[in-house]
């Protein structure tokens, strides 16, 4: 690993300036593992504390509290629903207006799926493992599946029986590869993020 461990005086200064706490289990991997190593590094950056691979324009979303992905499925109905169709407009003009201001509103629709938490690992393809940081299911790890099916799923050891998603220690076990749902890539061997 060549990204040094975080002091724990960094850990509370990063914390206080994102206005999060970090859950237990990351902030024992900041402080005796790495700050990055085979996860995006947490980093200070030209404008703070800040995870290097991770969009710095959603810093605003860091401390609402992570949403499970069930709590959001109606309203994703209701949002297709009323999709602009060409159809129903007179002109073009009234159209792409229509268009526009509804894109704006599924983009933020989307951008709210992942508020409280960030990318620690990227896998291509634009899927993602997401680390939760804040509401109550802080510490959790979460696969971002959105590139494909639109779906933001947990990493569980137990899919049939409920996929009571894993906290961050597991992941570090497992990786994200093995904790997926049934169907949902190749069926894999555990393969630990870190050796601890």
């Amino acid at each position: 690993m060549t990204e040094a461990p975080l002091t724990e005086a960094e850990i509370v200064e990063a914390e206080r300036e994102l206005g999060v706490s970090f859950p237990e289990e990351y902030r024992v991997y900041l402080r005796e593992v790495s700050a990055g190593g085979a996860l995006f590094r947490l980093e200070r950056t030209g404008r703070g504390w800040w995870w290097a691979g991770n969009d710095e324009g959603r810093r605003d979303l860091l401390a609402t509290s992570f949403p499970h992905p069930d709590s959001y499925v109606g309203a994703d109905d209701e949002l297709m629903a009323r999709e602009p169709q060409p159809e129903a407009f007179g002109d073009d003009a009234a159209y792409l207006e229509a268009r526009c201001a509804w894109d704006d509103e599924a983009d933020r629709s989307e951008e709210l799926k992942t508020a409280g938490a960030v990318v620690i690992q990227e896998h291509g393809c634009g899927f993602s493992t997401l680390l939760a940081l804040t509401g109550f299911l802080a510490g959790t790890v979460w696969w971002d599946g959105r590139a494909t099916c639109d779906l933001i799923v947990p990493l569980s050891l137990d899919h049939v029986g409920g996929a009571q998603p894993v906290q961050f220690g597991q992941w570090l076990d497992y990786g994200s590869w093995a904790l997926l749902p049934p169907g949902w890539g190749p069926s894999v061997p555990p393969s630990p993020v870190v050796h601890r």
